[in-house]
């Protein structure tokens, strides 16, 4: 499972419509002491526009003043509806802080993955989304990619909308050197000849020239 974290804050707007399209499975998270606010209201607005399937974490259950049953009657009124309400979307009681409820988090989603038959082709070319792009004083264009089908190698010749490249290296989210990368599986990408435009999509080509 690939968590892509989008900020709650309304300068972030932009960044969770990115981020709710690029996911098959969309977890809302929700203050369970606070309830419903615009933002929350704003990010569902996306999850609808993009299809993605939708399940809701009610956060800081720990805090005294909690109110997650409060909380799903305000998400009831912009029409999200859990199951414990006779609804069909799944929401797990859960804290960031003591880590309550993650592993239920975890079960929830991969059920949903497995009920909506989530699947990648790893016979078709690569393919996939830039989630993040910047030029790196040192190495030049970097690009952080989520893979949504095939199978993505070192020496591939990559492109985009606005930039093409040959993959000189390949590295997990943590930094480390990899050999290859699979579906929703995140990497970092060196070979870019330019920045690409965050949340363009990119494919594999055979040469350079069809690329460009």
């Amino acid at each position: 499972i690939t968590f892509i974290d989008t900020p709650g804050h309304e300068a972030f707007s932009a960044m969770r419509q990115r981020g709710a399209k690029v996911a098959d499975i969309a977890v809302l998270v929700v203050d369970a002491c606070e309830g419903v606010k615009a933002q929350t209201k704003e990010a569902i607005n996306f999850i609808k526009k993009a299809g993605a399937s939708m399940l809701v974490a009610l956060n800081k259950i720990d805090k005294p003043q909690a109110q997650p049953e409060k909380v799903k009657s305000e998400l009831a009124e912009v029409d999200v509806l859990v199951e414990s309400l006779g609804g069909k979307i799944p929401s797990v009681n859960v804290s960031a802080k003591t880590r309550t409820g993650i592993d239920a988090l975890l079960d929830a989603i991969l059920l949903v993955a497995e009920m909506e038959e989530l699947k990648a082709d790893l016979g078709k070319p690569a393919e996939g989304t830039i989630i993040e792009s910047l030029l790196h004083p040192q190495k030049g264009p970097f690009a952080t990619i989520i893979l949504e089908q095939g199978i993505l190698k070192q020496n591939d010749i990559i492109g985009t909308s606005s930039a093409v490249g040959k993959i000189k290296c390949l590295n997990d989210f943590q930094g480390k050197p990899i050999v290859n990368v699979k579906p929703s599986q995140p990497a970092s990408v060196l070979g870019f000849e330019s920045p690409p435009g965050i949340g363009e999509k990119f494919k594999v080509y055979d040469n350079m020239e069809l690329a460009r």
